[in-house]
């Protein structure tokens, strides 16, 4: 559109803006500065290395704005990052029961997040948060296949009114030393709506319900709040190509 078109009636326009930082992250950016100072105060030459880290501190913490679809048979990413594995899997004892997600194996998507993500995470339906459980653990690779069963995580269990369940696991890796909930058991999300994040790079893993199959590929990237990785009860997938 040109600077002399007006956009269709009914519709409007957006603007691109810096993202806030996260009121979680803002401390951190607080002691980056006050390091940048102390350095500089030290030796000089200090100042630019420090000034790189305190702006990497407030872009790990930033929070931008997400348009989430609408439609309620979707499943929304949960988490920006890479889709590194999609498999069926068995359910994780945390989330497994009649009350749960069954006993049956069901398909995960695991989204791979790096230290340059957005570290928010969202809930990829709305509903009624039924479950909220942590695990303690070690802090492997977020990558490897077993950092599910082994690193600290926390499973979340979301239930839609007409009783569809999605579970979901944020994971710890290499450099996340925690995980922090925005949610507890008993509260009503939005999809979309912020339920949590983990500090400095790991993994979300989002179980989705029998009979729904990926609608992203290996490889694919995903932005949390916005990205489709399934609808709920279609049982056609879909299949990518690296280019």
């Amino acid at each position: 559109m040109t600077s002399l078109e007006k956009p269709a009636a009914g519709t409007t326009t957006v603007k691109w803006r810096f993202p806030s930082v996260h009121p979680e992250g803002r401390k951190f950016v607080l002691i980056a500065v006050g390091l940048t100072l102390l350095a500089t105060l030290i030796w000089n030459v200090l100042f630019w290395p420090f000034v790189g880290l305190t702006i990497w501190v407030a872009a790990f913490f930033r929070d931008p704005i997400r348009t989430t679809p609408a439609d309620d048979t979707l499943i929304i990413a949960p988490a920006d990052g890479l889709i590194t594995m999609i498999e069926e899997v068995p359910v994780p004892v945390e989330l497994a029961g009649e009350d749960a997600l069954g006993t049956a194996p069901l398909t995960r998507i695991s989204i791979f997040m790096s230290v340059f993500d957005v570290h928010i995470n969202r809930a990829p339906i709305g509903g009624t948060i039924k479950r909220v459980a942590y695990i303690s653990g070690k802090f492997l690779n977020a990558d490897l296949d077993k950092a599910s069963e082994e690193n600290e995580r926390q499973h979340i269990l979301v239930e839609r009114g007409d009783g569809t369940r999605i579970g979901f696991t944020q994971i710890a890796g290499l450099v996340a030393r925690r995980i922090m909930p925005f949610v507890k058991p008993g509260d009503i999300v939005a999809k979309g709506q912020r339920v949590g994040l983990i500090r400095f790079g790991s993994r979300v893993d989002v179980f989705l319900p029998a009979g729904t199959a990926p609608q992203v590929a290996l490889g694919q990237r995903s932005i949390a709040g916005e990205t489709v990785l399934a609808r709920i009860g279609s049982g056609q997938g879909v299949t990518g190509i690296a280019q």
